[in-house]
């Protein structure tokens, strides 16, 4: 979804007001000024991207995983796993991002600053949304293997299947696509898993 375009003026007593730039020219302090609501913003290689609120599906599935890895990570003090909204900063990728749920590894915390992320996860999660699905496996996808994430859960909430993948080189290569009656296993995560019947509504 785009918005409106505005040109700054030149000589006027609005000229020091804040004004949308043209898509590929967004940047973090751009997007400090847009509006806290239900909406959902990003910047991903300077272009703005807005989605809705998701739906309770979504935040089903979400809390379902977040309750696995969560466990999982604290119970074997690997790091930590942070749900959305939360602002992830991998320039000059994304000035923010923000992935429905993200894992970052105990060697890679100092990414973790006061109001945002600043670096690249180990591995982010991303539930697909109905008319939002080309963002999170086109757009998201490049830009997540462009910043090196290392491994990247697709949830199909419609299908009830997680798609694994794993960053080899600078692409991702499927790890597995995992249906219902299937556990999802982790390749950055030795020894998780989810039965992914377990986490569909």
């Amino acid at each position: 979804m785009a918005i409106p375009q505005l040109t700054k003026p030149e000589n006027s007593k609005q000229a020091d007001r804040w004004y949308p730039p043209l898509q590929g020219k967004w940047t973090y302090e751009d997007y400090l000024h847009l509006p806290d609501n239900s909406m959902r913003y990003e910047v991903i290689g300077g272009n703005l991207y807005m989605s809705p609120a998701p739906r309770p599906n979504h935040q089903f599935i979400l809390g379902e995983l977040f309750v696995a890895f969560q466990k999982f990570v604290k119970n074997n003090h690997l790091g930590r796993v942070y749900i959305s909204p939360i602002d992830v900063v991998m320039s000059p990728f994304a000035t923010p991002v923000q992935p429905d749920m993200l894992f970052i590894n105990k060697e890679n915390l100092s990414i973790i600053a006061e109001t945002r992320i600043e670096g690249t996860p180990d591995l982010v999660v991303e539930v697909l949304s109905p008319g939002n699905i080309a963002h999170d496996t086109e757009t998201k996808f490049k830009t997540y293997a462009n910043a090196a994430v290392k491994e990247y859960w697709i949830v199909d909430a419609e299908s009830c299947t997680i798609q694994v993948n794993v960053l080899r080189g600078q692409a991702y290569a499927p790890l597995g696509h995992f249906s219902a009656e299937e556990e999802a296993f982790s390749e950055v995560l030795p020894g998780f898993k989810v039965q992914v019947s377990d986490i569909c509504p």
